[in-house]
């Protein structure tokens, strides 16, 4: 703590009164004690039980009526619709359900309510006094008194505490568009996760079978001495690679599930039945890139929630810095008093100076503008990462799409011309079912490429909206504002 030195100038009036003075003011002090006690709020516990919370999160299932009220709120613009459980959908779930985003709106609650706590006068100080003197020439031996010192809350010192509060508002608000857009994206991410799973345990269950069928006509070549063990073995590790492959699609669903649950607020088994859509998914937009213009990049680095942080963290230390310097000057309290002294009745009045710190405060003050300095590179560094982030992800979108497209122009059309070709061969009896088999797996493992590189669009879709922190195409497109007034970014 900074050494004070406090200087009391003091001025005393001293007006005669009767004895009957020290016993009203006796009465009157528990008489002021009484009505200001008389008005304080009461304690009353709320006491949490973990295993409460954990219970009827379990017991927690999805309100349809609910969630397309919750809609209907969020994007009043929407057509009707017979598909339920879309990504619009599943997002106003969770707007309703995800323990994160509650957590941060109940901390803009909090934040709220301490700005009526920093505009509050501070508080006051009283100070009673009594004194028993045996005197014979005094009226009365007893002394009584009482002083009122009282902050003169003006200046700099209360500007920064209020600022200091509404700025904690402002960046609990970000902190709730955060929550929000954290779990959007968790649940975009997830929802294309259970689709491609979807795809992939279709296409590898079916390559399995072929594998099966290979494996089985190899064994029979190689009974009849026509092919050897080891190419036998080539085929039996063939099909086992796609029994685990398909065991992974299936891991992989769970786990989508899993996820979809967790970013909704909701436990798995609500999810788990749902019938989910989405709509071209198969067929991604061509260049989600072409959207992006300068204009859109300087609006989403702007409205990016880090990126206001960071501002936010920046005017914090400017308001410090302006604390600082308003703490070069005394500050002042007010103490006024009242004494009854042996039939005399005295007024005190005090002004008191809390004197600056010996260097004037030059100290606190550079490192207050350190501070800020800091604060600006901070916001610099979180803006150059910001477009950074943008910049990857439009490259990786049009490489995926690239090979994405390479693998449906190429690989599957080379691959089905085999597999048609070896039908017609087997019919004709030019090639035995090991080598339709063959040709027949080579088509089924183009169709795991071609899932594969679609995966990796959207994964690199979700990347490119998560730098934007905006949906760029479906029904999320359609979002105007919320029941709480989050704006779509």
């Amino acid at each position: 703590m900074r050494d004070r030195l406090t200087v009391d100038i003091a001025a005393e009036m001293i007006v005669a009164a009767p004895l009957t003075c020290g016993f009203k003011l006796r009465l009157a002090v528990p008489l002021l004690f009484l009505a200001a006690t008389s008005g304080c709020v009461s304690y009353r516990p709320h006491p949490v039980s973990p295993d409460a919370i954990a219970a009827a999160r379990d017991a927690r299932t999805l309100d349809q009526a609910e969630v397309e009220h919750r809609v209907a709120e969020i994007a009043p613009v929407r057509p009707a619709s017979p598909v339920i459980w879309d990504r619009l959908s599943l997002f106003a779930a969770t707007t309703l359900y995800n323990a994160d985003v509650a957590a941060a709106r109940a901390a803009v609650d909090t934040a709220a309510a301490n700005v009526g706590v920093a505009r509050q006068w501070p508080n006051m100080t009283l100070t009673l006094t009594s004194e028993y003197a045996r005197d014979p020439s005094a009226s009365s031996p007893w002394l009584f008194g009482g002083a009122l010192d009282i902050p003169l809350d003006i200046g700099g010192r209360r500007t920064t505490r209020i600022g200091t509060a509404d700025l904690a508002v402002l960046s609990a608000r970000y902190d709730v568009a955060e929550a929000i857009w954290s779990a959007r994206i968790a649940l975009r991410r997830a929802l294309a996760q259970r689709m491609v799973a979807d795809r992939q345990i279709a296409a590898l269950g079916a390559l399995a079978q072929v594998r099966d069928r290979q494996f089985a006509a190899m064994a029979r070549r190689v009974a009849a001495g026509e092919a050897s063990r080891a190419e036998l073995e080539r085929v039996r590790a063939d099909g086992a690679d796609a029994g685990r492959r398909l065991v992974d699609a299936q891991a992989q669903h769970r786990a989508a599930d899993r996820a979809i649950a967790a970013a909704v607020g909701v436990p798995e088994t609500a999810v788990r039945p749902l019938a989910m859509a989405w709509d071209g998914f198969d067929e991604p937009a061509p260049d989600p890139g072409s959207q992006v213009t300068t204009e859109l990049r300087l609006e989403a680095v702007r409205s990016r929630a880090d990126v206001l942080k960071a501002i936010v963290a920046y005017d914090q230390a400017e308001s410090d810095l302006r604390g600082e310097v308003a703490k070069q000057f005394p500050a002042i309290s007010v103490a006024p008093g009242y004494t009854w002294e042996r039939g005399l009745v005295k007024v005190p009045f005090s002004l008191g100076l809390i004197l600056p710190p010996l260097d004037l405060n030059r100290h606190a003050i550079a490192a207050a503008e350190a501070r800020r300095a800091e604060a600006g590179k901070r916001l610099e560094a979180v803006i150059a990462s910001a477009e950074a982030a943008i910049d990857a992800a439009l490259v990786e979108t049009r490489a995926a799409r690239a090979a994405l497209e390479r693998i449906r122009t190429v690989e599957r059309v080379a691959a089905g011309r085999l597999a048609v070709q070896a039908d017609r061969e087997l019919a004709a009896g030019a090639i035995d079912r090991t080598d339709w088999a063959a040709a027949q797996a080579g088509a089924e493992q183009a169709r795991t490429s071609e899932i594969d590189a679609l995966a990796r669009v959207h994964v690199a879709d979700a990347a490119l909206e998560d730098a934007l922190r905006r949906p760029l195409e479906g029904p999320e497109t359609m979002i105007t504002t919320g029941r709480t007034g989050e704006q779509r970014r």
